[in-house]
């Protein structure tokens, strides 16, 4: 009798530290936009905006980024639908507390916008999960105040 209560308690110890240690898939995004003068045809509705986004693991299992999806949105509520692999050619694979950055570019017809979408990400144990891409503004200085 003893000896499975042992084991019992030994079991709901085991049950315990399972369910504290169960796998956290968390990817915190943060993006920054410039507006990018040089390139831009304010003229011909061409506006052409630089952003760098940081991709940071904060979960507890290492995760790979395998596909971007983003939507873009113009003023006039025009709006553009982009997916495909990676991004910038690459496809990351961040262990817990590691980041990735990159900068991209976005083209749009209106002075602002805004972007937002997710990354398709799969862990090391298998899990698929998306990563949500917090929108952001795009919009040439002093426009908005």
């Amino acid at each position: 009798m003893t000896v499975t209560r042992l084991q019992g308690l030994h079991d709901s110890v085991q049950m315990r530290g399972m369910m504290e240690q169960a796998p956290d898939y968390r990817i915190e995004i943060a993006v920054q936009s410039v507006y990018i003068d040089d390139e831009s045809e304010p003229d011909d509705n061409k506006y052409v905006f630089a952003y760098t986004v940081t991709i940071r693991n904060v979960g507890t299992v290492p995760a790979q980024l395998l596909t971007r999806h983003w939507t873009i949105t113009d003023a006039d509520g025009k709006v553009q639908e982009v997916r495909g692999e990676g991004v910038v050619g690459e496809q990351p694979r961040l262990v817990p507390g590691e980041d990735f950055q990159y900068t991209s570019a976005a083209l749009i017809e209106t002075p602002v916008g805004t972007m937002g979408g997710s990354y398709q990400m799969v862990a090391d144990d298998g899990v698929s999960f998306d990563a949500e891409i917090p929108l952001f503004r795009l919009s040439i200085p002093n426009i908005l105040h």
